[in-house]
Protein backbone atom coordinates (compact mmCIF):
# COMPACT_ATOMS: atom_id res chain seq x y z
CA UNK A 1 0.00 0.00 0.00
CA UNK A 2 1.02 3.35 -0.75
CA UNK A 3 2.58 5.65 2.18
CA UNK A 4 -0.28 7.92 1.43
CA UNK A 5 -2.93 5.23 2.54
CA UNK A 6 -1.01 3.85 4.99
CA UNK A 7 -0.83 6.99 6.86
CA UNK A 8 -4.67 7.08 6.76
CA UNK A 9 -4.93 3.69 7.74
CA UNK A 10 -7.06 3.13 11.50
CA UNK A 11 -6.44 0.48 13.09
CA UNK A 12 -8.03 -0.89 16.28
CA UNK A 13 -5.98 -3.79 17.85
CA UNK A 14 -8.28 -5.84 20.41
CA UNK A 15 -5.60 -7.65 22.97
CA UNK A 16 -2.12 -6.10 24.56
CA UNK A 17 -0.91 -9.24 25.20
CA UNK A 18 2.59 -10.66 23.15
CA UNK A 19 0.62 -10.57 19.69
CA UNK A 20 -1.29 -7.05 20.45
CA UNK A 21 1.62 -4.94 21.56
CA UNK A 22 3.92 -6.48 19.27
CA UNK A 23 1.65 -5.74 16.29
CA UNK A 24 0.63 -2.14 17.75
CA UNK A 25 4.46 -1.39 17.41
CA UNK A 26 4.89 -2.76 14.05
CA UNK A 27 2.02 -1.12 12.41
CA UNK A 28 2.33 1.99 14.34
CA UNK A 29 6.25 1.97 12.62
CA UNK A 30 4.13 2.52 9.28
CA UNK A 31 2.95 5.66 10.12
CA UNK A 32 -1.24 4.09 10.89
CA UNK A 33 -3.13 5.31 13.89
CA UNK A 34 -3.28 2.59 16.16
CA UNK A 35 -5.16 2.52 19.22
CA UNK A 36 -4.80 -0.94 21.17
CA UNK A 37 -8.00 -2.37 23.49
CA UNK A 38 -7.24 -4.09 26.85
CA UNK A 39 -9.76 -5.44 28.85
CA UNK A 40 -7.84 -5.38 32.08
CA UNK A 41 -7.64 -2.72 34.22
CA UNK A 42 -3.72 -3.11 33.76
CA UNK A 43 -1.57 -5.09 31.21
CA UNK A 44 0.86 -7.52 33.32
CA UNK A 45 1.62 -11.64 32.68
CA UNK A 46 1.77 -14.12 35.29
CA UNK A 47 3.76 -17.61 35.00
CA UNK A 48 7.35 -17.80 34.75
CA UNK A 49 9.80 -17.19 31.20
CA UNK A 50 10.09 -18.00 28.08
CA UNK A 51 12.33 -17.59 25.13
CA UNK A 52 12.45 -15.25 22.33
CA UNK A 53 14.31 -17.19 19.43
CA UNK A 54 16.39 -15.33 17.14
CA UNK A 55 13.95 -14.67 14.65
CA UNK A 56 12.04 -12.82 17.05
CA UNK A 57 15.32 -10.73 18.29
CA UNK A 58 15.84 -9.52 14.61
CA UNK A 59 11.94 -8.41 14.74
CA UNK A 60 12.80 -6.43 17.82
CA UNK A 61 16.27 -4.88 16.10
CA UNK A 62 14.12 -3.80 12.81
CA UNK A 63 11.60 -2.56 14.87
CA UNK A 64 14.38 -0.28 16.72
CA UNK A 65 13.41 -1.71 19.92
CA UNK A 66 16.13 -4.34 20.44
CA UNK A 67 17.66 -3.10 23.23
CA UNK A 68 14.64 -2.47 25.66
CA UNK A 69 14.07 -6.08 25.74
CA UNK A 70 17.03 -7.36 25.53
CA UNK A 71 18.11 -5.93 28.44
CA UNK A 72 16.06 -7.55 30.57
CA UNK A 73 16.69 -10.84 28.98
CA UNK A 74 19.46 -13.62 29.71
CA UNK A 75 21.50 -14.74 26.08
CA UNK A 76 21.34 -18.59 25.47
CA UNK A 77 23.42 -20.99 23.14
CA UNK A 78 21.44 -23.70 23.00
CA UNK A 79 18.71 -26.16 24.61
CA UNK A 80 19.08 -29.82 26.50
CA UNK A 81 16.82 -32.60 26.16
CA UNK A 82 17.66 -34.91 28.78
CA UNK A 83 15.79 -38.07 30.24
CA UNK A 84 14.14 -38.02 33.61
CA UNK A 85 17.60 -39.11 35.87
CA UNK A 86 19.74 -37.03 33.44
CA UNK A 87 20.97 -38.85 30.94
CA UNK A 88 21.45 -36.81 27.47
CA UNK A 89 18.44 -37.10 24.58
CA UNK A 90 19.48 -34.51 22.38
CA UNK A 91 22.03 -30.68 22.68
CA UNK A 92 21.19 -28.51 19.85
CA UNK A 93 22.46 -24.74 19.04
CA UNK A 94 19.09 -21.99 18.23
CA UNK A 95 18.31 -21.96 15.11
CA UNK A 96 20.36 -18.64 13.81
CA UNK A 97 18.58 -15.70 11.99
CA UNK A 98 21.28 -14.29 9.72
CA UNK A 99 23.40 -13.07 12.72
CA UNK A 100 21.62 -13.54 15.75
CA UNK A 101 22.34 -16.78 17.19
CA UNK A 102 21.10 -16.28 20.86
CA UNK A 103 17.67 -17.34 22.19
CA UNK A 104 16.90 -14.46 25.10
CA UNK A 105 15.42 -16.05 27.88
CA UNK A 106 13.23 -13.66 29.50
CA UNK A 107 10.43 -13.50 32.28
CA UNK A 108 6.82 -13.24 31.03
CA UNK A 109 6.21 -9.79 33.29
CA UNK A 110 9.77 -8.40 32.25
CA UNK A 111 8.58 -9.33 28.51
CA UNK A 112 4.93 -7.33 28.52
CA UNK A 113 6.65 -4.50 30.52
CA UNK A 114 9.17 -4.02 28.00
CA UNK A 115 6.69 -4.10 25.27
CA UNK A 116 4.40 -1.75 27.29
CA UNK A 117 7.02 0.47 27.65
CA UNK A 118 8.16 0.94 23.63
CA UNK A 119 4.44 2.44 23.02
CA UNK A 120 3.47 5.51 22.41
CA UNK A 121 1.47 7.23 25.39
CA UNK A 122 -2.28 6.97 24.97
CA UNK A 123 -2.43 3.88 22.56
CA UNK A 124 -3.27 1.00 25.35
CA UNK A 125 -6.97 1.91 26.34
CA UNK A 126 -7.54 -0.26 29.45
CA UNK A 127 -10.67 -1.50 30.50
CA UNK A 128 -12.62 -2.09 27.50
CA UNK A 129 -13.78 -5.28 27.19
CA UNK A 130 -15.00 -6.23 23.43
CA UNK A 131 -18.47 -7.55 23.40
CA UNK A 132 -18.60 -7.84 19.97
CA UNK A 133 -17.54 -7.09 16.40
CA UNK A 134 -19.40 -6.10 12.87
CA UNK A 135 -17.46 -6.23 9.74
CA UNK A 136 -19.01 -4.03 7.25
CA UNK A 137 -16.70 -4.11 4.50
CA UNK A 138 -15.03 -1.40 4.22
CA UNK A 139 -14.46 -1.43 7.97
CA UNK A 140 -15.46 -2.45 11.41
CA UNK A 141 -17.33 -2.03 14.26
CA UNK A 142 -16.31 -2.92 17.93
CA UNK A 143 -18.91 -2.67 20.72
CA UNK A 144 -17.63 -3.03 23.87
CA UNK A 145 -19.10 -3.43 27.37
CA UNK A 146 -20.79 -0.49 28.86
CA UNK A 147 -21.50 0.64 25.33
CA UNK A 148 -18.82 2.38 24.14
CA UNK A 149 -18.16 1.32 20.53
CA UNK A 150 -15.32 2.92 17.77
CA UNK A 151 -14.51 2.45 14.23
CA UNK A 152 -12.08 1.63 12.39
CA UNK A 153 -10.58 0.58 8.76
CA UNK A 154 -9.01 -2.22 10.20
CA UNK A 155 -10.00 -4.85 13.29
CA UNK A 156 -6.47 -7.06 14.66
CA UNK A 157 -7.80 -9.93 16.76
CA UNK A 158 -5.26 -10.19 19.16
CA UNK A 159 -7.40 -11.23 22.17
CA UNK A 160 -5.95 -14.77 22.97
CA UNK A 161 -6.93 -18.18 23.19
CA UNK A 162 -10.95 -17.23 24.22
CA UNK A 163 -10.78 -14.64 21.35
CA UNK A 164 -14.49 -12.82 21.26
CA UNK A 165 -13.37 -11.49 17.41
CA UNK A 166 -12.94 -15.36 16.07
CA UNK A 167 -16.10 -16.60 18.00
CA UNK A 168 -17.80 -14.05 16.25
CA UNK A 169 -16.31 -13.87 12.87
CA UNK A 170 -14.41 -17.33 12.22
CA UNK A 171 -14.70 -20.21 14.55
CA UNK A 172 -17.14 -21.25 17.26
CA UNK A 173 -14.94 -24.27 18.34
CA UNK A 174 -14.37 -23.98 21.58
CA UNK A 175 -10.83 -24.29 22.74
CA UNK A 176 -9.19 -28.27 23.24
CA UNK A 177 -8.23 -29.54 25.98
CA UNK A 178 -4.52 -31.45 26.19
CA UNK A 179 -4.96 -33.52 28.86
CA UNK A 180 -1.99 -31.69 30.67
CA UNK A 181 -1.53 -29.34 33.21
CA UNK A 182 1.28 -26.56 33.39
CA UNK A 183 2.77 -25.68 37.12
CA UNK A 184 4.67 -22.96 36.72
CA UNK A 185 7.15 -20.90 38.94
CA UNK A 186 10.38 -18.92 39.33
CA UNK A 187 12.60 -19.66 42.09
CA UNK A 188 16.22 -18.20 42.94
CA UNK A 189 19.20 -19.80 41.65
CA UNK A 190 20.49 -20.60 44.88
CA UNK A 191 17.08 -22.60 45.29
CA UNK A 192 17.67 -24.90 42.19
CA UNK A 193 20.34 -27.51 43.94
CA UNK A 194 22.72 -26.25 41.84
CA UNK A 195 21.20 -27.43 38.34
CA UNK A 196 21.51 -24.09 36.68
CA UNK A 197 25.46 -23.01 35.62
CA UNK A 198 24.61 -21.23 32.73
CA UNK A 199 21.78 -19.95 30.66
CA UNK A 200 20.73 -22.64 28.74
CA UNK A 201 17.59 -24.03 28.46
CA UNK A 202 17.20 -27.72 29.52
CA UNK A 203 13.68 -29.68 29.38
CA UNK A 204 13.79 -33.39 32.05
CA UNK A 205 10.94 -35.72 30.30
CA UNK A 206 9.85 -39.24 31.80
CA UNK A 207 6.52 -40.67 31.84
CA UNK A 208 4.28 -38.21 30.67
CA UNK A 209 6.12 -35.40 32.23
CA UNK A 210 8.50 -32.47 31.18
CA UNK A 211 10.19 -30.69 33.48
CA UNK A 212 11.64 -27.53 32.27
CA UNK A 213 14.71 -25.19 33.38
CA UNK A 214 15.21 -21.74 31.77
CA UNK A 215 17.25 -19.77 33.69
CA UNK A 216 16.91 -16.09 34.27
CA UNK A 217 20.39 -14.68 35.48
CA UNK A 218 19.56 -10.94 35.23
CA UNK A 219 17.06 -11.77 37.79
CA UNK A 220 19.13 -13.92 39.75
CA UNK A 221 16.69 -16.82 39.28
CA UNK A 222 15.40 -19.90 37.58
CA UNK A 223 12.14 -20.86 35.70
CA UNK A 224 10.73 -24.06 37.09
CA UNK A 225 8.00 -25.41 35.06
CA UNK A 226 6.49 -28.84 35.26
CA UNK A 227 3.98 -30.13 32.85
CA UNK A 228 2.16 -33.43 33.50
CA UNK A 229 -0.65 -35.53 32.31
CA UNK A 230 -4.07 -34.96 34.21
CA UNK A 231 -7.53 -35.27 33.03
CA UNK A 232 -8.94 -32.16 35.16
CA UNK A 233 -9.46 -29.56 32.50
CA UNK A 234 -10.67 -27.23 34.91
CA UNK A 235 -9.24 -23.98 33.82
CA UNK A 236 -7.15 -23.15 36.79
CA UNK A 237 -7.67 -26.52 38.76
CA UNK A 238 -6.70 -27.18 42.53
CA UNK A 239 -3.16 -29.23 42.78
CA UNK A 240 -1.40 -29.40 46.07
CA UNK A 241 2.14 -29.65 46.83
CA UNK A 242 1.99 -33.87 46.87
CA UNK A 243 0.17 -33.72 43.68
CA UNK A 244 3.11 -31.89 41.94
CA UNK A 245 5.56 -34.30 43.86
CA UNK A 246 3.59 -37.62 42.50
CA UNK A 247 4.40 -36.00 38.87
CA UNK A 248 8.54 -35.90 39.34
CA UNK A 249 8.52 -39.37 41.14
CA UNK A 250 11.42 -41.34 40.15
CA UNK A 251 13.28 -38.06 38.16
CA UNK A 252 16.23 -36.30 39.42
CA UNK A 253 16.60 -36.34 43.02
CA UNK A 254 17.11 -32.73 42.72
CA UNK A 255 14.49 -31.61 40.73
CA UNK A 256 12.30 -33.77 43.59
CA UNK A 257 14.22 -31.57 45.75
CA UNK A 258 12.84 -28.76 44.22
CA UNK A 259 9.60 -29.11 43.75
CA UNK A 260 9.33 -30.52 47.34
CA UNK A 261 10.62 -26.90 48.20
CA UNK A 262 8.21 -24.82 46.42
CA UNK A 263 5.87 -22.37 47.69
CA UNK A 264 2.40 -23.09 46.44
CA UNK A 265 1.31 -19.48 46.61
CA UNK A 266 3.95 -18.90 44.12
CA UNK A 267 2.90 -21.67 41.47
CA UNK A 268 1.02 -20.57 38.55
CA UNK A 269 -1.51 -23.66 37.93
CA UNK A 270 -3.60 -24.35 34.66
CA UNK A 271 -4.69 -26.90 32.41
CA UNK A 272 -2.84 -27.07 29.01
CA UNK A 273 -5.50 -26.18 26.00
CA UNK A 274 -5.21 -24.81 22.41
CA UNK A 275 -7.01 -24.85 19.10
CA UNK A 276 -8.17 -26.52 16.37
CA UNK A 277 -6.68 -24.71 12.90
CA UNK A 278 -8.66 -21.75 12.01
CA UNK A 279 -9.90 -22.15 8.47
CA UNK A 280 -9.80 -18.60 7.95
CA UNK A 281 -8.11 -15.53 9.76
CA UNK A 282 -9.20 -12.41 8.29
CA UNK A 283 -12.44 -11.07 6.53
CA UNK A 284 -11.78 -7.83 4.48
CA UNK A 285 -11.42 -5.72 7.24
CA UNK A 286 -10.82 -7.77 10.60
CA UNK A 287 -7.87 -10.30 11.12
CA UNK A 288 -6.79 -12.68 13.81
CA UNK A 289 -2.78 -12.58 15.35
CA UNK A 290 -1.59 -14.34 17.84
CA UNK A 291 -3.40 -17.23 20.34
CA UNK A 292 -6.63 -15.74 18.81
CA UNK A 293 -5.30 -17.37 15.06
CA UNK A 294 -3.51 -20.44 16.00
CA UNK A 295 -2.88 -21.06 20.07
CA UNK A 296 -0.79 -23.95 20.65
CA UNK A 297 0.35 -26.30 22.63
CA UNK A 298 3.71 -24.84 24.75
CA UNK A 299 6.18 -27.43 23.40
CA UNK A 300 7.81 -26.17 21.41
CA UNK A 301 7.73 -22.81 23.39
CA UNK A 302 6.29 -21.09 19.86
CA UNK A 303 3.52 -19.05 21.34
CA UNK A 304 5.23 -15.88 21.72
CA UNK A 305 7.57 -16.27 18.97
CA UNK A 306 4.48 -16.89 16.43
CA UNK A 307 2.65 -13.99 18.03
CA UNK A 308 5.40 -11.64 17.28
CA UNK A 309 5.85 -12.66 14.09
CA UNK A 310 2.47 -12.67 12.81
CA UNK A 311 2.52 -8.75 13.65
CA UNK A 312 5.89 -8.68 11.11
CA UNK A 313 4.03 -10.16 8.69
CA UNK A 314 0.96 -8.17 9.07
CA UNK A 315 3.06 -5.03 9.09
CA UNK A 316 4.96 -6.65 5.84
CA UNK A 317 1.86 -7.15 4.06
CA UNK A 318 0.52 -4.28 4.09
CA UNK A 319 3.31 -2.25 2.84
CA UNK A 320 3.98 -4.97 0.03
CA UNK A 321 0.52 -5.27 -1.43
CA UNK A 322 -1.49 -2.68 -3.53
CA UNK A 323 -5.05 -3.07 -0.63
CA UNK A 324 -5.88 -3.87 2.59
CA UNK A 325 -7.87 -6.95 1.30
CA UNK A 326 -4.92 -8.13 -0.98
CA UNK A 327 -2.44 -7.87 2.27
CA UNK A 328 -4.55 -9.67 4.49
CA UNK A 329 -5.03 -12.41 2.30
CA UNK A 330 -0.87 -12.06 2.02
CA UNK A 331 -0.67 -12.33 5.74
CA UNK A 332 -2.20 -15.78 5.83
CA UNK A 333 -0.67 -17.26 3.23
CA UNK A 334 2.67 -16.67 4.75
CA UNK A 335 1.93 -16.80 8.32
CA UNK A 336 -0.53 -19.87 8.43
CA UNK A 337 1.20 -22.78 6.94
CA UNK A 338 3.82 -22.17 9.53
CA UNK A 339 1.11 -22.21 12.61
CA UNK A 340 -0.84 -24.89 11.39
CA UNK A 341 3.03 -27.41 11.47
CA UNK A 342 3.56 -26.10 14.81
CA UNK A 343 0.15 -26.49 16.05
CA UNK A 344 0.40 -30.41 14.83
CA UNK A 345 4.03 -30.60 15.91
CA UNK A 346 3.07 -29.19 19.55
CA UNK A 347 0.12 -31.71 20.05
CA UNK A 348 2.48 -34.53 20.06
CA UNK A 349 3.48 -36.43 23.24
CA UNK A 350 7.71 -35.57 23.56
CA UNK A 351 8.01 -39.02 24.70
CA UNK A 352 11.80 -40.33 24.25
CA UNK A 353 10.72 -42.02 21.51
CA UNK A 354 9.20 -39.23 20.22
CA UNK A 355 11.82 -36.65 19.99
CA UNK A 356 13.35 -37.36 16.74
CA UNK A 357 9.84 -36.73 15.01
CA UNK A 358 8.86 -33.81 17.27
CA UNK A 359 12.36 -31.86 17.25
CA UNK A 360 12.80 -31.17 13.61
CA UNK A 361 9.73 -29.04 13.66
CA UNK A 362 11.82 -26.56 15.95
CA UNK A 363 14.62 -25.92 12.63
CA UNK A 364 13.42 -23.04 9.51
CA UNK A 365 13.35 -26.14 7.48
CA UNK A 366 10.72 -28.25 8.83
CA UNK A 367 8.51 -25.13 10.02
CA UNK A 368 9.67 -22.54 7.37
CA UNK A 369 10.19 -20.01 9.43
CA UNK A 370 10.58 -19.62 13.49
Amino acid sequence: MQLSDLKNLKIAVVGAGYGGAAAAKALSLLGARVDVYEQASRVREVGAGIGLRPATMNRFREWGIFDAIADVTSPSDYFEILTATGDPIMKETWPADGEQVHTHLIHRGDFIDALMGVLPEGMVHLGHKLESVEDKGEGAVLTFAGGATTEADLVVGADGIKSVVRHHLFSQKPPVFSGEHAYRTVISTDAAHGMVVDDNLRMYIGRGTKVYLLPLRHRGQVSFDITALNPDGTWAPQVTKEDLLKTVEGFDERLVAITRDLDMDTVNIRAVYDIDPVDTWHTDSVVLVGDAAHSMLHHQGQGANSAIEDGGALADALKQAGSLKEALALYQATRKPVTDELQRISRQGWTEEEISDVFPGQKPAAAGQE
